[in-house]
């Protein structure tokens, strides 16, 4: 059976072309609208399986339709987003409040890309489709937020030392804010993390800037030779690949350019891979809700290198492609939900490491 989808952008032209790009890949539009309140007639006149969502409209915008389609009555959304500034910043707030993918609009070649069906607008519909929306945390109500002003104390004592642990995560698909729900429980004290979240460039700094803001760890867009430190989280710049390289008792990251792996850049494969020749069993590896198998063979990697490995239970992930790949190769040495990975860092690395 096809899947339903309906359209809700107000440029006249931009849902003419979503539409026909959808429609040629198999999946039915049943209708549109140029706002969100002309769409929720519609709606519910005739409720689709998957809603594609314009950010920045008249009359009300698409964070508050979102919030309201969400407490109302949750549906897989996919958001559109110009490739700006403040277009990553709304989608990020669009990620935290329930969609479940989005895609990329530039502001110049735009008919071109409406019209090329390699756009990814097909997949992410296909994906929202299949996504478990029970499974979606809600965002947290009371955040831990740093007075405003202030900047993360610089590391000092034991964080100023390299730790011999170190964490890989690999995420994508509903990451946003199942990512948050795991490290809004960890501390200054926990192992360096290094992560790669399927994004687009840009999208990745907005993301690393909104969970800074909100958690007790630092949080960072990576650079290259960035250190890897207790209580600080490296995120993979979108359209960048992201290693983990030793140079002497320090860990550091390096961020550089390289082809497409698994369709993906940045890759968690690399990552992983990278993670297993220079930490080894000093490494921990999870890989959570995401579509696709990236990041499977890595995590297969680490745990032969003698990593500690984990995959999201299919229970609790909004997409369970990732962790089920890695599950079948045996990669994962551990399946848990999404609200025990936290605790799963903490147990594993009070575990002294192995020399």
């Amino acid at each position: 059976m096809a899947i339903r989808a309906f359209v809700i952008d107000d440029s006249a032209v931009v849902r003419k072309h979503l539409t026909e790009t959808l429609a040629a890949g198999g999946i039915q539009v049943i209708g549109s609208a140029a706002d969100p309140l002309f769409a929720w007639t519609k709606l519910n006149a005739d409720w689709p399986d998957v809603v594609v969502l314009d950010v920045e409209m008249p009359r009300m915008d698409g964070i508050s339709f979102l919030r309201k389609l969400m407490a109302e009555r949750p549906t897989p959304v996919v958001m559109c987003s110009t490739l700006t500034e403040r277009g990553c910043e709304t989608t990020m707030q669009a990620l935290a409040a329930g969609a479940v993918a989005f895609i990329t609009k530039p502001k110049a070649g735009l008919k071109d890309f409406l019209t090329d069906r390699s756009n990814g607008l097909v997949e992410a519909v296909r994906s929202a489709a299949r996504a478990n929306l029970r499974a979606m945390p809600r965002p947290a109500a009371t955040p831990v937020a740093r007075a405003a002003g202030l900047s993360p104390p610089p590391p000092s004592g034991a964080l100023a030392e390299t730790t011999d642990r170190v964490v890989a995560i690999g995420i994508s698909t509903g990451g946003v804010q199942s990512i948050e729900v795991v490290l809004r429980e960890l501390d200054r004290t926990s192992p360096g993390i290094v992560m790669v979240q399927h994004m687009p460039e840009r999208f990745t700094a907005s993301l690393a800037a909104r969970l800074n803001s909100v958690l007790d760890l630092e949080v960072l867009e990576a650079r290259d030779g960035d250190r890897v430190l207790n209580g600080r989280v490296l995120i993979a710049p979108g359209g960048k690949h992201m290693q983990l390289r030793r140079s002497g008792a320090q860990y550091l990251v390096e961020v550089k350019d390289g082809p497409l792996i698994n369709h993906h850049r940045p890759s968690v494969d690399v990552l992983f891979r990278s993670v297993a020749q220079c930490a080894g069993r000093n490494a921990l590896g999870i890989i959570m809700t995401g579509m696709g198998d990236d990041g499977a063979r890595g995590l297969r990697d680490m745990r032969e290198a003698g990593a500690l490995t984990a995959a999201q239970d299919e229970a609790s992930c909004v997409v369970f492609g990732m962790p089920a790949e890695a599950i079948k190769l045996g990669a994962a040495m551990d399946v848990v939900p999404l609200q025990g990975l936290a605790g799963w860092i903490r147990q594993c690395a009070a575990r002294p490491a192995p020399r």
